[in-house]
């Protein structure tokens, strides 16, 4: 796994009105990594990975991708400087159809037509489900299929790095198990992943590293394994 750190995260402080909703966050990915957020409801996860994407302005700090500045930027250039964000609730285009959706997720990438078609071919095979309901619409598919939806169509843009938000949320146990398998296979496929999740445990179990949120802050951080073992850990958010 690379040393080169891709994503860089220093003091990051983010308000909604008066409310200090991100306090000093500092964290980073290296490439080829997953790197999990886990904390409770309200703990800043989401905050943080939409003021990563330039959904939200920090009101100070910096996010750095490949050494490049994003505070400033817009939403649409940072994605395709190659951070693309799978959000939570999945948000597919409901009207439209699976292939059209994916469509939408390949919009910022130059490419021939030949190119896109052969992306969603590629899409496809690591979705099969998606092939068999290419023609329906989204709204109509499983809250699992949804999901896929959602991640075939974040990678149409090419990422660099994944930012995924709660991708477990709402699913069976079996398909939480499909969605954890897809998200190890993507990543082994040269994407790296940051990942907000509130199922702390299969976090962990696919992470190299995680942080943890506590009201704004980082109040962990370390070797995913290791944050397994520790008590107050376990006794925290791993239900033990």
């Amino acid at each position: 796994m690379s040393s080169n750190k891709l994503l860089e995260v220093d003091n990051l402080n983010v308000y909604y009105g008066n409310i200090h909703a991100i306090k000093g966050v500092s964290l980073n990915v290296c490439e080829g990594e997953i790197v999990s957020l886990i904390g409770a409801n309200g703990a800043g996860k989401t905050t943080t990975l939409q003021t990563i994407s330039g959904l939200l302005k920090a009101k100070t700090g910096s996010v750095k991708f490949n050494g490049k500045e994003l505070t400033k930027m817009e939403a649409h250039n940072i994605l395709k400087c190659g951070i693309a964000q799978v959000p939570e609730g999945r948000r597919v285009f409901a009207n439209l159809t699976v292939k059209e959706n994916l469509e939408m997720g390949g919009i910022t990438v130059k490419d021939t037509s030949e190119n896109k078609k052969a992306e969603i071919e590629e899409i496809y095979k690591r979705f099969p489900r998606l092939e068999e309901r290419k023609k329906q619409t989204a709204g109509t598919l499983s809250g699992g299929e949804q999901q896929m939806l959602a991640i075939g169509r974040a990678l149409m843009s090419r990422p660099k790095i994944l930012l995924l938000d709660e991708p477990s949320m709402g699913l069976s146990p079996m398909l939480v198990k499909e969605i954890f398998k897809i998200i190890k296979d993507v990543n082994e496929s040269g994407v790296t992943v940051l990942l907000v999740e509130q199922n702390a445990k299969m976090a962990l179990s696919i992470s190299d590293r995680a942080y943890i949120l506590e009201t704004g802050k980082v109040s962990r951080s370390g070797d995913a394994h290791s944050l397994m073992e520790d008590d107050a850990i376990k006794k925290a958010y791993l239900g033990a």
